[in-house]
């Protein structure tokens, strides 16, 4: 997704909803990481706007989006952490319509990059 279409997101969203969302986001990217590794170019599509909603962020207590926040990000760092090198190079499809294929070392690129956006503006 294109920078701008983050930002239009993070404009409606609230703190808690943004943590939220990098909950959700490192949901579907734990999902990227373990798949990828034994499946070329699954499509694996996070629909952030629908998960933001149906996770209904706002009305959970702060203390448990950062709890769930906090040990989704430990199993990210443990998955990747025991990815082969020569796993990286596989690909994964994250688009809705087109296909775009990534890589695996790009998916964790970017979604460290992400996270980093988000978290400045929380």
């Amino acid at each position: 997704m294109k920078k701008t279409g983050r930002i239009r997101f993070l404009l409606k969203w609230s703190k808690k909803e943004i943590l939220g969302h990098l909950c959700d986001s490192a949901l579907a990217n734990i999902r990227r990481f373990v798949v990828t590794q034994y499946k070329e170019n699954e499509n694996i599509v996070y629909d952030q706007n629908f998960w933001v909603k149906a996770q209904n962020y706002q009305n959970v207590p702060t203390s448990d989006i950062i709890n769930l926040w906090k040990f989704l990000n430990l199993q990210i760092v443990n998955v990747v952490e025991n990815i082969p090198d020569e796993a990286l190079q596989r690909t994964c499809d994250m688009t809705k319509t087109e296909s775009q294929i990534f890589t695996l070392e790009f998916i964790i690129n970017d979604y460290i990059s992400h996270l980093q956006h988000h978290l400045k503006a929380i």
